[in-house]
């Protein structure tokens, strides 16, 4: 089979492993099928034979093509056979979902999915239960297991053979190989996991359910907002009305209480971030799904490309940085090695200006303080203003930056800055009559949406509007999805400096480095993420910032700071020590008084 658009490789491999990965583990390779489109050349192998090679069958130089689907999962199957990776990746699963993304495939975007959508016949894309039952059993095989295995895995090798020559001529091969290079830095990210405190994370499993009343308790001595364990709707209405906190409702007038309704309110009244972190963990922490292998560290699929944006899409339960954010403070690095969590500042607000190159917002972008700098370059307060003199105006024309990158109305703009709508409406015309240049660029890639059904990032990763387009968030597609860009690109020179990475948290990387090494490894994550800034964005070049965790040091998030305070003096006055092998009081971590003091600002 020849492709003349990827006439330059001389061998082009479609491969696929049959594996099981134990919850929290790195995988367990069982087989292998390879095939080389241009020889005919194949490759089946067991465990056993794999087990005896130090290096892939195939070629992995610059020559070669390596072609799979779901590529992030076979490059994790060479970190576990302790094989390099291929240099170019070609995964026609990122390729699929970039050819639909904003629609909808009837048979969804696995590998079946992908064959119906090209009218090719799929029966042997069929996920076979039985098989990932077989495979997950793991030693010994009989032979005609053996055999069940390597035609499952052929089946799909068959597939891609297929797959490729219907797809190649819709992809933008040097935009899909980036793509396919991100793929092999989440195998590393996936590979290496996140270290968590498994001695706490036992005791919170331990005493979760016996110590939920006294939470309840504890926190809600602010509120008065639970009654009998369950949480009143009518109480917390009193309790807004007498902090003068307006509040979202519902078509039918009733409070909207939605957790995304609850994470923005929060945001705008950190008095709120307690309660609302108590009732997501009450009502969705699953301890028990949280990822962690026997190693402490917490894995699991980061799940590439899922999101509309390009972002990943990791799950809720399995991922540390998924659930409750006072659950992070379980993320701690084993002893001699430390943490940084290394984001960039005001990524979104620095890409719209950037993109469309509005040089007041850009000069805003410059100044440190963006939305400072907004409420000078509207007048709003005297140019030798500071956050600290003018604090309520820098929230306002915060709040109003972050509506307009939202997508925001002035309705919920009056909601968020607790002030009348005309209010609301007034700062976002400043918005719009500051940044003018922003807004026509914005508007003419909402009219290009329209017009031609698309839009794409500078790196290719495309939106299709399909039959019901949402302007807002085609107007913040943009952002996003060049966001997104930028830390696929960071997140793939890392790795490839030899840094180990993490995780990739939205607009963050967390890196781990023993302690004589960190210093240098962060110096050098930082340069690396405003070299991809600036890829990304023609030469402007975002900041960053840096949080540093020592061993014995923990991470911590001021957001679920009050509320891992007072589940620790919880499993203190629980008298958790009788469980063998485990304290309570750990050095690391003091646990502070019992009292809780909140202010509404």
């Amino acid at each position: 089979m020849m492709i003349s658009s990827l006439h330059p490789f001389k061998e082009i491999w479609l491969v696929d492993f049959e594996f099981h990965t134990p919850v929290g583990e790195q995988p367990v390779v069982v087989c292998l099928v390879a095939i080389d489109t241009q020889s005919g050349q194949i490759h089946r192998l067991f465990q056993d034979e794999l087990a005896t090679l130090t290096e892939p069958p195939y070629g992995i130089g610059t020559d070669a093509l390596f072609v799979a689907y779901y590529a992030s999962d076979e490059m994790n199957c060479h970190l576990s056979l302790g094989w390099a990776l291929p240099t170019h990746v070609l995964d026609l699963f990122t390729e699929f979902r970039n050819l639909t993304n904003g629609l909808r495939p009837r048979c969804g975007t696995y590998l079946l999915g992908a064959l119906t959508w090209f009218g090719l016949p799929a029966l042997g894309a069929i996920e076979n239960t039985a098989i990932q039952e077989l495979a997950k059993r793991g030693a010994p095989f009989m032979d005609s297991e053996k055999s069940l295995l390597l035609n499952h895995c052929q089946a799909d090798v068959d597939a891609l053979a297929m797959l490729l020559p219907a797809m190649v001529k819709k992809l933008d091969i040097p935009r899909a190989l980036l793509r396919g290079r991100y793929m092999k830095a989440v195998a590393h990210m996936e590979y290496n996991g996140i270290p968590v405190d498994t001695r706490m994370l036992s005791l919170f499993k331990h005493q979760w359910q016996s110590i939920q009343s006294q939470l309840i308790k504890a926190i809600d001595a602010v509120y008065h907002v639970y009654e009998d364990q369950q949480f009143k709707a009518s109480k917390f209405a009193d309790w807004l009305t007498q902090h003068n906190i307006p509040w979202p409702r519902t078509p039918s007038g009733a409070l909207e209480l939605k957790d995304d309704t609850f994470k923005a309110m929060a945001q705008c009244f950190p008095v709120l971030a307690p309660l609302r972190e108590l009732r997501l963990a009450l009502s969705q922490l699953r301890l028990s799904a949280l990822a962690v292998g026997k190693d402490g560290r917490n894995r699991c699929s980061l799940s590439p490309f899922r999101a509309r944006t390009g972002r990943n899409q990791p799950s809720s339960n399995q991922f540390i940085f998924g659930p409750s954010v006072w659950l992070r403070g379980l993320i701690k690095p084993k002893a001699g090695y430390g943490l940084a969590y290394i984001d960039w500042s005001q990524q979104e607000f620095g890409i719209a200006a950037a993109l469309s190159r509005d040089q007041k917002m850009m000069d805003a972008y410059i100044s440190g303080d963006p939305y400072l700098a907004f409420a000078k370059q509207a007048g709003a307060v005297p140019m030798g203003a500071t956050r600290h003199s003018h604090k309520a105006e820098r929230e306002q024309f915060k709040a109003c930056v972050l509506a307009v990158q939202y997508g925001m109305g002035a309705e919920s703009l009056a909601i968020r800055i607790g002030q009348p709508t005309a209010h609301a409406k007034a700062l976002l015309a400043l918005h719009k009559q500051t940044y003018g240049t922003f807004w026509k660029w914005s508007d003419a890639a909402l009219d290009h949406a329209m017009i031609h059904g698309k839009l794409w990032t500078v790196f290719g990763w495309t939106i299709n509007t399909g039959t019901n387009p949402n302007p807002r968030f085609l107007r913040n597609f943009l952002m996003q999805g060049n966001g997104s860009e930028m830390l696929r690109l960071a997140c793939c020179m890392t790795t490839e400096a030899g840094i180990k990475v993490c995780a990739p948290v939205h607009d963050a990387i967390m890196i781990e480095a023993p302690l004589d090494l960190l210093t240098e490894n962060i110096r050098q994550t930082q340069q690396i993420m405003a070299d991809a800034s600036a890829m990304v964005l023609d030469d402007f070049m975002l900041r960053t910032d840096v949080d540093v965790i020592r061993y014995p040091d923990r991470f911590t998030d001021e957001r679920g700071e009050l509320m891992w305070r007072t589940v620790q003096n919880l499993l203190s006055e629980a008298n958790t020590t009788s469980i063998p092998g485990h304290q309570c009081n750990d050095t690391s971590a003091p646990i502070p008084t019992r009292t809780i003091s909140l202010s509404v600002e």
